[in-house]
């Protein structure tokens, strides 16, 4: 099992739209602004091996070949390599490191939304990250119409990926497994409403760290 005695492990979870990218690099300028030691990284993705297996899951033409197994273990995979080379070894360093999705994203999407089950993802998740939980979730929430709505002005025109392109329902399926994860991990999960200026959210989110006392 992974020990973490050093470093603040803060991740950003949401459905699709609900504004994670845009957030977790504010929050980094922030961090970096303040004289903090942080990373900045994301899932699937962080490594050269992340990155690649990023690269098949969003190919549009090549995912829809993929079976949902083959898409959990795809995920799992580049979470493992993602947090033994990146995560741990830099809060080792007594970095704080800033996630773009993580563990309770597999189980959102494929655990729930997906129907493969919760009790295997969190197997999984266990085993790919070694037991490495973060100090912090940050849960951007936002309705599933209006986030797709959101997603789909961002890329005009480009085909949607495996999980985007799923209809609303999905995407409700997600929302609830996000929200009910908030229920079950209160110490951990911060929720905060995605509706609303950019400047508006970002400070809702400073505020959220800055009651961490880690300045």
């Amino acid at each position: 099992m992974a020990t973490q005695n050093k470093g603040l492990f803060i991740t950003f979870e949401g459905p699709d739209g609900s504004g994670k990218s845009t957030h977790i690099k504010l929050l980094h300028n922030f961090l970096l602004s303040k004289g903090l030691s942080c990373i900045c990284t994301r899932e699937p993705g962080g490594t050269k091996v992340g990155e690649r297996l990023r690269s098949i899951l969003k190919d549009t033409e090549l995912n829809r070949l993929l079976s949902i197994q083959t898409e959990v273990l795809l995920l799992q995979t580049a979470r493992a390599q993602h947090v033994h080379e990146i995560i741990i070894p830099a809060l080792n360093a007594n970095k704080i490191v800033l996630c773009d999705r993580y563990a309770d994203s597999s189980i959102a999407y494929q655990g729930v939304a997906h129907e493969v089950g919760k009790d295997i993802i969190n197997k999984l998740n266990n085993f790919s990250t070694s037991g490495l939980m973060p100090n912090i979730t940050i849960l951007l929430d936002i309705p599933p119409k209006r986030g797709l709505k959101r997603a789909d002005n961002r890329k005009p025109g480009e085909i949607k990926d495996r999980w985007e392109e799923q209809d609303v329902i999905f995407h409700q399926k997600v929302r609830k497994a996000f929200l009910d994860l908030a229920e079950e991990h209160p110490d951990r999960y911060r929720t905060i409403s995605a509706i609303g200026a950019i400047e508006e959210v970002h400070q809702k989110i400073v505020n959220i760290i800055e009651k961490e006392n880690i300045f």
